[in-house]
């Protein structure tokens, strides 16, 4: 099975067995739907069954089936929460995974650059990490309009830029 990550658990919530968590998706909304999901101990990929979920104040908090006390959930302290990748979010079209890209061989026209090692979330919009077979690192803005085609599924993205736009420009 293939999991992704969706959050980490921060902290303990109030003494009723809540934890506070951290997002790691770009849909918060995601969680209010959420049936089940699975906590990493150690490697290991246990399937937790959620109760219950609010907003406080922007932060999401979220009980679990049989954790119904402070001492009961402080365990899931700083421990990550998966989704079962067919429980993941459907995303509108043009929106790509983060897993999906990292990995993908990227091209400029027919010519084979490198691979995306990273993506750096920017305020305005994303970049790309691109790490070459030269080992060095080209940064590419994350942008529709710089975007040929990706194969998700190939893990192939084609960029639609000039070569001239990867040079260095150290001078």
């Amino acid at each position: 099975m293939e999991y992704i990550l969706i959050a980490r658990i921060e902290q303990t919530f109030g003494k009723d067995g809540f934890v506070r968590i951290q997002s790691f998706s770009d849909f918060p909304e995601r969680f209010f739907n959420l049936k089940k999901v699975y906590i990493d101990f150690w490697g290991d990929k246990k399937v937790f069954y959620v109760e219950n979920v609010k907003d406080v104040k922007g932060k999401i908090v979220i009980k679990f089936k049989k954790f119904d006390s402070l001492r009961d959930s402080q365990i899931l302290i700083d421990r990550e929460v998966f989704v079962d990748e067919k429980d993941a979010v459907s995303l509108p079209k043009n929106h790509f995974f983060v897993h999906d890209l990292i990995d993908s061989e990227v091209f400029v026209k027919k010519e084979r650059i490198g691979i995306v090692s990273d993506v750096i979330k920017g305020k305005a919009n994303d970049v790309i990490v691109i790490s070459t077979d030269e080992k060095k690192e080209i940064l590419v803005p994350f942008v529709l309009s710089f975007i040929e085609k990706f194969d998700a599924a190939g893990k192939k993205l084609i960029l639609n830029i000039s070569k001239d736009f990867l040079e260095n420009d150290e001078d």
